[in-house]
């Protein structure tokens, strides 16, 4: 038994309040057919509305089976709707995206009745009502008298106890409101039927009761129902009703598929931002995987390395600049005064500072064989550089003017062409030359790792890696190519030769083309003999003049008595492999180790050698410093154009500041040094270098390295060295100091650009939210359907955040695939450039980060509009067009 008692319902407008219902007081039977009737404005549609729990009554009370409904919530009458209420609109309320099954299923769905049930009883109800196979029609495609009846499948398909039909047959002819009437009266035969209606003569002819209303009060009633209604104070309990996540979701899907185009384009808006930050992402990824993919090349040129003195790079880029000092200048600015500028103080603090960043490492046999014990897979090679000047030992054929084919070594050959350099237009780079040229290097002993980054260009015939004592490499660079200067240093140029080279730099008029030489043939090249001699046949002690200063004499030629040289053969010509952007050889003749260990052997007791052990000299200095000659020095001559030149030689090497000094103008000679290490008289290196076998074997080695300065025992060759047995070794790590310093730029410039990208996805955060909300107001009439089922707020909530949230995927995918698309574009136009394929790689996790993020903002987007159409009331949203 359904009860109205004493039902009121106001409406407060704008400056007056209007009473809809005046203590209304009604008893339905459980089956009945009741119309009700009245004037547009007596109250009829808003009775049918709290009879539905569509709208709440102001005073009063509703009672269901005997059951008050004063204490209902939300949640309760939702429940009631979905469960004991069918409703029958006059404007069919179908939701136009979705087939009349599926506006039929809907009611089941939210009752939570699992998907074969479904479907099983939206079908029946369909048949009941004439519609059987047409169960995937769109509204659209119905006449009004067939949505009708979808609407009345829709109402008996959940098996309410109640049907309330508001003017069902307002929209339709005669002849489909009669067929329709008859279908109610039908269903009125066992459950109540409540029907509001203006039609006064389709009341009479179908219903069996009928009450009239006018200005909210009852006029009269036909046939009252007058049993006594038990009271109850419980709330009833029903089965809860729920609208499904994936049930939100596909109405929301089919809302935005039936407006594909806007859907697109919004996708398309949101996907900029997604774009701009995706490309960012990609670009850098692809910068550190082209960085990643040179750090083994990189390796190649950049070896750990282990000096006996040098600096910290570490700490030197660490340390403090001019600038700090200058801060506390700023702070103690007065008007009327100049301030003292410390520049002496500060120079002396920076010398401390240079002063303790030098390295004095102390390598000593223990630590060469802890060196010698590493784990071989760590590392490719290790080279043990003893700084020994071979140029001053190792000999070969020039061809001068006026000594054709002489047999001259190969530091006195660049001194000779230098003096011959300062009668030239380049007289000023003279001592630049001497600095920077370069051609006799160690080779390191392990084929397999030089092989892997060189090929040889000889003929396998002709082609092996030096093994013995007598046999060298020649390096060539990735174009085939070999300097000019390293082949006059090397006597492949004659004096007319390497002259002519200089004149057509000069653009002289002395420049003559059928001399010039731009090519080698191979043969040349292997043909070539170089011969080293000891110290004791190179270095004579002097017996006359002034033996102080000149201790001994220099032979720079060699001469046809001497029988003790070792004769090398160039026994293959190798090039850098296409791919390979950094080696680990430089352009020249490098020897074996074991020739390095030969040249040790003889040199270490040797007369000059010993010479300098016994006069506890490190070296000896020579040099044209203020006029002064002192240390070892040789006369020399050479012929241009006839013209006859007597110079002096100096042996040893210039430095660097040396030559630099001299180019500034700041002195008129040069300061050459020639050290024990110069001459082979130590057996200890000075200079270690490690190649690792890749970046992460880098990792293992420094680890090794760094257990020497560690606070624990270490064994060496059977014997325990404690933390205090061992000097502490700084070793220099180049290459993870100059990939440190790219990521990190990297890292900061990447994140700059997607902070200032992400502002787009700001953007189009809100403009989704605009969009949202205007599909709210789109779907209003759909809100009061859900609603009128049974659906509840957090339901209809669901729907527009599905909404977002399907926007936010298809734009994530969008850009995603956008980015990819223009990925796949600049590299292909990358590689081209550098030959490198993958500059832009956006990492599939990194992808999948970006479109989740993308999901929550747009699903953040849509919480406001979602919550705003929740609120809305369902009796409104049904009556919006």
């Amino acid at each position: 038994m359904l009860e109205l008692n004493k039902i009121s319902k106001e409406y407060i407008m704008p400056g007056s309040v209007v009473k809809a219902l005046n203590s209304v007081n009604i008893k339905f039977r459980d089956n009945e057919f009741v119309s009700i009737l009245g004037p547009s404005g007596c109250g009829k549609t808003t009775l049918l509305n709290i009879i539905g729990g569509l709208d709440k009554y102001t005073d009063g009370d509703l009672i269901i089976d005997g059951i008050s409904t004063k204490e209902y919530s939300d949640k309760d009458w939702d429940s009631y709707r979905n469960h004991r209420i069918g409703f029958i609109f006059q404007s069919y309320n179908l939701i136009p995206h979705q087939t009349i099954l599926e506006n039929v299923e809907l009611a089941l769905t939210i009752s939570g009745i699992e998907k074969t049930e479904r479907v099983k009883r939206a079908k029946e109800a369909l048949d009941k009502v004439g519609l059987g196979g047409q169960y995937n029609k769109k509204p659209n495609q119905l006449s009004g008298g067939q949505c009708q009846r979808v609407a009345i499948a829709r109402a008996l398909v959940n098996e309410p106890e109640i049907l309330l039909a508001d003017e069902p047959t307002g929209a339709l002819d005669t002849t489909t409101s009669v067929q329709i009437m008859e279908l109610i009266r039908q269903i009125a035969k066992d459950r109540l039927v409540i029907m509001v209606t203006h039609n006064p003569e389709l009341a009479e002819k179908y219903s069996t009761r009928i009450i009239k209303l006018l200005d909210g009060n009852i006029v009269s009633d036909t046939y009252p129902a007058t049993e006594p209604s038990e009271k109850n104070s419980h709330k009833q309990v029903d089965k809860k009703s729920k609208l499904s996540v994936f049930t939100a979701f596909k109405l929301s899907l089919r809302n935005l598929i039936s407006k594909m185009s806007r859907t697109f384009l919004v996708s398309l808006a949101g996907s900029i931002g997604i774009i701009g930050v995706a490309m960012v992402i990609a670009v850098s990824a692809g910068v550190q995987g082209y960085i990643r993919s040179m750090q083994n090349d990189m390796l190649s040129g950049n070896p750990v390395t282990i000096s006996e003195e040098g600096f910290n790079l570490n700490s030197l880029i660490s340390s403090r600049s001019m600038s700090d000092n200058g801060e506390a200048v700023i702070k103690n600015i007065e008007d009327g005064y100049v301030n003292v500028n410390n520049t002496i103080d500060y120079i002396m603090s920076r010398t401390k500072e240079l002063s303790s960043l030098r390295i004095k490492n102390n390598i000593n046999q223990n630590y060469i064989d802890y060196i010698n014990a590493m784990p071989a897979e760590y590392y490719n090679a290790i080279v043990y550089d003893y700084s020994i000047d071979m140029s001053n030992n190792i000999y070969t054929l020039y061809n001068l003017e006026n000594k054709p084919d002489s047999l001259i070594s190969i530091s006195s050959a660049k001194q000779i062409y230098s003096s011959m350099l300062t009668k030239t237009e380049y007289k000023d780079m003279t001592s630049m030359i001497q600095s920077f040229t370069g051609a006799l290097y160690q080779l390191p002993d392990s084929p397999d790792f030089i092989l892997s980054q060189y090929d040889f260009i000889t003929g396998k015939t002709k082609s092996k890696f030096p093994s013995s004592e007598d046999e060298v490499l020649l390096v060539v660079n990735k174009d085939q190519e070999l300097s000019d200067l390293l082949l006059a240093e090397l006597g492949y140029y004659s004096q007319q030769q390497f002259l002519n080279v200089v004149y057509k730099s000069a653009e002289s008029e002395k420049y003559d083309s059928a001399i010039e030489k731009t090519k080698f043939s191979y043969d040349e090249l292997l043909d070539k003999k170089f011969i080293w001699y000891p110290n004791n046949t190179v270095y004579n002690k002097n017996t006359t003049g002034n033996t102080s200063v000149n201790p001994f004499t220099y032979n720079y030629t060699a001469d046809s008595s001497w029988t003790n040289g070792k004769t090398f053969k160039i026994t293959g010509i190798v090039k850098p492999k296409e791919d390979l952007s950094y080696g680990t050889l430089n352009s020249g003749l490098y020897y074996t180790e074991s020739f390095v260990n030969h040249v040790l052997k003889n040199s270490l007791e040797s007369q000059i050698v010993n010479f300098l052990k016994e006069n506890e000299q490190s070296a000896i200095s020579s040099g044209k410093v203020m006029g002064n000659n002192t240390g070892i020095t040789y006369e020399y001559n050479y012929f241009i154009e006839g013209t006859e030149y007597n110079e002096t030689g100096f042996v040893g090497s210039i430095s660097q500041m040396a030559s630099m000094m001299g180019m500034m103008g700041g002195s008129s000679g040069s300061l050459y040094t020639l050290t024990l290490r110069n001459l082979g008289g130590n057996d200890l290196p000075e200079k270690i270098s490690i190649y690792p076998v890749d970046f992460e074997s880098k990792d293992y080695v420094t680890a090794y390295l760094d257990k020497w300065n560690s606070d624990e025992s270490i064994e060496v060759n059977d014997q325990t060295l404690t933390p205090d047995d061992r000097s502490e070794i700084i070793y220099n790590d180049n290459l993870s100091i100059i990939i440190d310093m790219i990521n990190t730029m990297i890292n900061i410039i990447t994140t700059a650009l997607i902070a200032f990208t992400a502002l787009s996805l700001v953007v189009s955060t809100f403009m989704i939210a605009i969009i949202t909300n205007v599909s709210v107001l789109e779907r209003i009439k759909e809100i009061g359907i859900i609603r009128s089922l049974g659906g509840r707020k957090g339901d209809v909530a669901n729907l527009f955040i599905a909404e977002t949230f399907i926007i936010g995927l298809s734009s994530g995918v969008i850009g995603i695939g956008v980015t990819y698309f223009l990925s796949f574009v600049i590299n292909i136009i990358v590689n081209n450039l550098i030959s490198f394929k993958t500059i832009c790689a956006l990492p599939v996790k990194s992808a999948l980060i970006i479109i989740i993020i993308n999901i929550l903002l747009t699903t953040i987007s849509g919480l406001i509009p979602a919550q705003s159409a929740a609120k809305k009331d369902p009796v409104v949203a049904l009556r919006t067009e």
